[in-house]
């Protein structure tokens, strides 16, 4: 869609990676020697000058690490639109290069001295992402010209094509200049719909595409004006435009839906997971080491608090309840126990409802919360042993809250979108005002969240965790 992922772009960005790797190899070789840091390396021991690395050790960096690229899809124009996206494949993918390397220079016993790594290792990141900041920076005051901007007419305005116009603005994708709209309906005539104008109706659809030099035309016609598609396209036929067919799903869709080809028919998967592969598995990295060192870090306070539940009443010191997943599965998920025995029985009469007998707000002097209860929740120590949810995989250290079945069951259909990636211990909304926010409206802070996924926000959503949590905003 996108002149400026050509394919002869993206061959560039490939021959410029390869080569910046080397050289960034041996910029960190004089680096280990100029720099004042780690143990001096006398003169007899090496020369600096004279020493290169093998032509195999050059062929087994670049080869690490442009299959990386690939893997993890850094030449894939659909993977990289937004910086955010280019930029976090970049260093994953750069990270899996540098691991790969760490292993084939263990098993083939070379040597190869630890900051020359490490400088080499941050050296070739800074300058892949450096240089790509560069295009980005010169494409968007080059993004006038017509030869670097892809001008796209939407044939359509209804509620499809001005999703999709919306949705194009939202994510502020480079490299496209939205020209119009054109659609039967006389009512939309000369108007304008998210700064888009209706240029004429569909039958104006080849001299539109010949007077504004559009490069793409993308059809959003609802599903009982399809009829309309084929004749479209063979008068579009004789014109050098690429034609593309955005199918009125977004009612039904949830997050990240694909196109499948099966035996040339074309399957379009509406409940494909929200993040792709790559961006799970960055995920659950992140999920691993955090709860793990989480859990080293927290040892001894968990250890104190279990001691002081049971001290207290003698009852059980965690307290489990089924949860909704990813997905709609159930788990067990676990927090340390804050309320008397046998509280949850009760549970359905506790708690305000707005007029339409909605439960919207726990409640801040809930009755049934011990002494113990109440310190843990207000410092939100009971969640701790959540951790060990996110250890085995049932939850996310990020991610929308997980909800009580009996919750889900009172759910609309929009709002079930929200199980569309894993559940997490922390979210947007938590961080967002926590219990104080409406119990069922914060579903629409969850759908943002899933909406703007990245790993960057995960790491955002983490920082400011802390902060909501020391403050102990609307924790009760």
């Amino acid at each position: 869609m996108f002149k400026r992922f050509s394919t002869n772009y993206m061959a560039a960005l490939f021959i410029v990676d390869g080569v910046l790797i080397q050289v960034s190899l041996w910029i960190a070789i004089q680096a280990r020697f100029a720099l004042p840091i780690g143990q001096q390396l006398r003169p007899e021991w090496i020369n600096k000058w004279v020493y290169i690395p093998t032509w195999r050790m050059q062929l087994a960096i670049g080869v690490l690490w442009l299959v990386s690229f690939l893997l993890l899809s850094v030449y894939t124009p659909r993977r990289i639109i937004h910086w955010v996206d280019e930029y976090q494949r970049i260093a994953l993918a750069h990270t899996l290069g540098a691991l790969s390397l760490a292993g084939l220079l263990y098993l083939a016993n070379v040597e190869l001295a630890r900051l020359t790594y490490l400088y080499f290792y941050l050296v070739a990141l800074v300058l892949l992402l450096g240089y790509r900041s560069v295009l980005r920076f010169g494409h968007r005051l080059l993004r006038s010209g017509s030869s670097s901007v892809a001008r796209i007419l939407v044939v359509g305005a209804g509620a499809v094509g001005q999703e999709l116009v919306a949705e194009l603005r939202r994510q502020a994708w480079p490299g496209i200049e939205l020209v119009g709209f054109l659609d039967d309906d006389p009512a939309k005539q000369d108007k304008t719909f998210h700064d888009v104008p209706v240029l004429g109706p569909l039958d104006s659809a080849q001299s539109v595409v010949r007077l504004e030099h559009i490069d793409e035309v993308l059809v959003a016609l609802p599903a009982h004006a399809h009829s309309r598609l084929a004749n479209l396209v063979a008068v579009l036929h004789s014109q050098p435009v690429r034609v593309r067919v955005a199918p009125d799903y977004f009612g039904l869709a949830y997050f990240g839906a694909t196109v499948e080809n099966l035996g040339g028919i074309p399957l379009i998967g509406l409940r494909d997971p929200a993040i792709d592969e790559m961006q799970r598995l960055a995920k659950r990295l992140l999920d691993l080491f955090v709860a793990g060192a989480a859990v080293l870090i927290a040892s001894p306070v968990m250890g104190l608090v279990a001691l002081a539940i049971k001290l207290e009443d003698r009852g059980p010191i965690l307290y489990g309840a089924d949860r909704v997943g990813e997905n709609g599965q159930l788990f067990r998920m676990w927090k340390f126990r804050s309320m008397v025995i046998n509280a949850d029985k009760v549970s359905p009469n506790v708690g305000e409802v707005d007029r339409d007998g909605k439960i919207v707000h726990k409640t801040a002097n809930d009755p049934r919360v011990t002494r113990v209860g109440r310190l843990i929740r207000r410092t939100s120590i009971d969640e701790l042993p959540q951790l060990f949810n996110v250890l085995a995989g049932d939850m996310s250290i990020v991610g929308p809250r997980p909800e009580l079945p009996w919750l889900v069951d009172k759910y609309e259909p929009w709002q079930r979108k929200r199980f569309a990636v894993p559940q997490g211990m922390t979210g947007w909304w938590q961080v967002n005002g926590r219990s104080d926010n409406p119990m069922h409206l914060h579903t629409e802070q969850d759908l943002y969240y899933i909406q703007n996924y990245s790993l960057w926000l995960d790491l955002h959503i983490l920082w400011r965790t802390i902060g909501v949590v020391l403050r102990g905003r609307g924790a009760y």
